[in-house]
C-alpha cells in the first residue's frame, strides 16, 4: 500500500467541477485509497465534507464527516462517512437557509436553502449498500456535496437560488 498524502483542491473554474461525476463501478484497493486520500485532504482544509471531484476525480463519491471545527464550530459530531454512488431518494418540503463555505470556493460563505432532511441511499467501500434520513447540518453536507458530483458549486448554487426560490 502506498502512502496516502493530501491533494491539492481544485478551486473554481477547473473543469472537473462543472461536469457530472462517473459512477464508481469497481470497489477495490484504488477506492480504499482515494477515500483515504480524501479524508486526509479534507481533515487537512478543516472541511466537514468533500467529494472527489474536488481533488480532481470525476466519480461519484464524497465523505461527509460532520465535527466542529474553526470553520464550524457548532457542527454536530459525527464519524466520518464515505458515500459511493450516493442518491437523494426524497427530501422535506421545508427548507432552510444556512451559510455555507467550500473548499473550492476559498474565502466565500453564502446563504444556501437547503432540504431539512433527505432521504440518501449510498454505498460503502466494499459496495454495500446504505440507506438513511440525515437531518439538519448533515443533510446540508450530504446534499453540498451531492451537489460536486452534478457540477454544482455554491456560486451555481446561489444562481439557482435566485432564479427559482424554494
Amino acid at each position: 500500500m502506498t502512502q496516502v498524502q493530501v491533494a491539492a483542491i481544485v478551486t473554481t473554474g477547473a473543469e472537473v467541477l462543472y461536469r457530472q461525476a462517473l459512477p464508481v463501478t469497481e470497489f477495490n484497493a484504488a477506492l480504499g485509497e482515494l477515500a483515504r486520500t480524501l479524508m486526509l485532504t479534507m481533515e487537512q482544509a478543516s472541511g466537514v465534507g468533500i467529494a472527489a471531484p474536488q481533488i480532481g476525480v470525476s466519480q461519484r463519491l464524497f465523505i461527509v464527516a460532520s465535527r466542529p471545527n474553526e470553520r464550524y464550530p457548532d457542527a454536530p459530531e459525527m464519524a466520518p462517512l464515505l458515500m459511493v454512488n450516493p442518491e437523494l431518494l426524497g427530501h422535506s418540503e421545508e427548507t432552510e437557509d444556512g451559510e455555507e463555505g467550500c473548499l473550492s470556493v476559498p474565502g466565500t460563505r453564502l446563504s444556501i436553502a437547503r432540504y431539512r432532511w433527505v432521504d440518501a441511499r449510498w454505498q460503502d467501500a466494499q459496495g454495500k449498500h446504505h440507506q438513511q434520513r440525515l437531518d439538519g447540518f448533515i443533510a446540508r453536507i450530504f446534499q453540498h456535496e451531492l451537489d460536486h458530483l452534478d457540477g454544482i458549486t455554491l456560486l451555481e448554487r446561489i444562481q439557482l437560488q435566485e432564479r427559482s426560490p424554494a
